[in-house]
């Protein structure tokens, strides 16, 4: 695999990470895979690690899961 492969779910947060990972790392270096409209690659994701949506796969293979869990403003509290 010679791109980062970013799967998503299409959802808003999902969208926002996407435009991020592409600011990031380049449109020529990521293949961008929203699997509620390609879901065929299910099971591609599945096998290449994906627990959860959005995700990052590296071309060495390694996966990177994307959460928004709580703004800082949450954490800070």
């Amino acid at each position: 695999m010679s791109k980062s492969i970013f799967y998503h779910a299409g959802c808003p947060v999902c969208i926002s990470a996407e435009h991020d990972i592409i600011n990031l790392v380049g449109a020529q270096n990521v293949e961008v895979v929203n699997i509620s409209e390609a879901r065929s690659r299910i099971q591609e994701a599945e096998n290449a690690g994906v627990k959860s949506v959005p995700a990052l796969v590296t071309p060495t293979g390694n996966t990177l899961h994307i959460n928004f869990g709580a703004s800082m403003a949450d954490v800070k509290g």
